[in-house]
């Protein structure tokens, strides 16, 4: 690394090279069902030498039981009881496996309509989705559903796999005819890279190994491709965020006046010098020193976890969010956004939650849902009135505090958040913030409602 490189460039490249060292990649896997998603993953584990002997063997013993000869590779995910009964997968699995040139975290989500909350749940900090299709039946609505969730959630990369090639003698216009029909579609979703893949997961076409079955593609491997495609972004390119999770004070003789802000930086790069804001309360100062890990360093970067110090001893907290004086986020109480519901109890107008966003959590209330999305066809339903289970929707909040909410479109990480039940905490909806926002709150003129929420 030469010295003539500004810190922001030293940062990246270091950045460049840490990310070659530790690769990895999450991915979830989506279908409808019976598509064969278990079973893909299942062969991609067992292939890649990436399952314990007493795995395999209590997935062959199961096998056994149920009258099989072979061993169902799809046991290897479908790890609830209910699921192995039903022969369905029911809740999202999430597996860890490796190769020598990556490492991967994998979430095998289930392919009912009722189950699409789990998708969103998989899919919603993944680099990749593997969208799975029967070469039989070709694109369903279950299909567009889940093209839909990707491009929703802004996945990166889909991945088509064409899947159960074997029953139609893998046939070359078979898969044609499909990856043209799902890539037309998914690139008017807006997503932005698709990869067609022929195989045949019960028997191991083109999932690790090429198939000498299809000759006539020259593309990779679903491995091969999991392997290569890239991952990450230039950190130096997006706006520092760093949310405080927690406030350092020893209070000791030997650090009497100590305090430092741990966390982990949620997008961009932190330097020592950088002018930054605090919010919501607006209040400025300067980066003094980062520890990253005990050791003093003079940048850092997403998602490093590191302790910062600032020249000012402000009234910072955790929830407050540093972000560069110059690229800092408004703050708005006034929030409009897209949201998935996860619960089984339906969300109203009028309803009282906590807002999760990053870590800082207020109160809110739902003012308006303007319309319920079907992704069967993409239309909007407008007033719905409430947003039952797998609904996603617009809805317009209140919140008590303001929030620096980022539009997801540019942020993944800080512009999503979460609605939760403030009665017993659990969480109801998943949302990912517009990218326009009522004018910032001052604060003024805010009510106290009859059960003491502040608005």
């Amino acid at each position: 690394m030469t010295s003539d490189l500004t810190s922001e460039e030293q940062a990246a490249a270091a950045a460049v090279e840490r990310s070659a060292a530790t690769s990895q990649l999450r991915f979830a896997t989506a279908g409808s069902v019976d598509d064969g998603k278990s079973t893909l993953v299942g062969r991609l584990l067992h292939d890649s030498k990436s399952v314990l002997a007493d795995q395999l063997e209590a997935v062959e013993h199961a096998s056994r039981s149920r009258g099989q000869e072979a061993p169902d590779l799809a046991l290897l995910t479908d790890g609830l009881r209910a699921e192995r009964e039903q022969g369905i997968t029911i809740d999202v699995a999430y597996r860890y496996f490796a190769t020598p040139k990556r490492r991967f975290i994998l979430a095998d989500t289930p392919g009912h309509v009722q189950y699409t909350r789990n998708m969103v749940t998989g899919a919603s900090t993944a680099d990749l989705a593997v969208v799975l299709v029967d070469a039989r039946n070709g694109v369903v609505e279950q299909t567009r559903r889940h093209a839909a969730v990707a491009a929703l959630l802004r996945v990166p990369h889909v991945v088509l796999a064409v899947n159960k090639m074997d029953l139609v003698d893998y046939a070359e216009p078979v898969f044609a005819a499909i990856a043209e029909e799902f890539t037309t579609y998914a690139a008017s979703l807006g997503v932005p890279e698709i990869t067609a893949i022929p195989i045949s997961a019960l028997a191991g076409d083109n999932v690790v190994t090429a198939s000498a079955n299809m000759d006539w593609y020259g593309g990779p491997t679903v491995l091969e491709h999991l392997e290569t495609v890239p991952v990450g972004t230039d950190p130096s390119q997006d706006p520092a965020r760093f949310p405080v999770q927690y406030v350092i004070r020893p209070q000791t003789a030997e650090h009497p006046d100590y305090r430092g802000y741990a966390g982990q930086i949620a997008s961009g790069v932190l330097r020592v010098g950088d002018a930054v804001t605090v919010l919501p309360s607006g209040r400025t100062s300067a980066i003094t020193g980062i520890d990253a890990l005990g050791t003093m360093v003079d940048v850092a970067w997403a998602p490093q976890s590191v302790t910062v110090t600032l020249a000012n001893d402000l009234d910072i907290s955790r929830g407050d969010l540093l972000a560069p004086s110059d690229h800092a986020p408004a703050t708005t109480r006034d929030v409009e956004a897209t949201v998935c519901h996860l619960h089984d109890r339906p969300l109203r107008v009028g309803d009282r939650v906590l807002l999760k966003h990053t870590t800082r959590t207020v109160k809110a209330i739902i003012k308006d849902i303007p319309s319920r999305l079907t992704l069967a066809d993409l239309s909007h339903h407008p007033a719905p009135g409430e947003l039952a289970a797998n609904d996603i929707g617009r809805v317009v909040l209140r919140t008590s505090e303001p929030l620096a909410l980022d539009a997801y479109d540019a942020s993944r990480r800080t512009g999503s958040f979460l609605l939760i039940d403030p009665a017993d905490g659990t969480t109801l909806t998943a949302g990912m913030a517009g990218d326009s926002f009522a004018a910032p709150a001052d604060g003024a003129g805010a009510a106290r409602d009859d059960e003491g929420w502040d608005f």
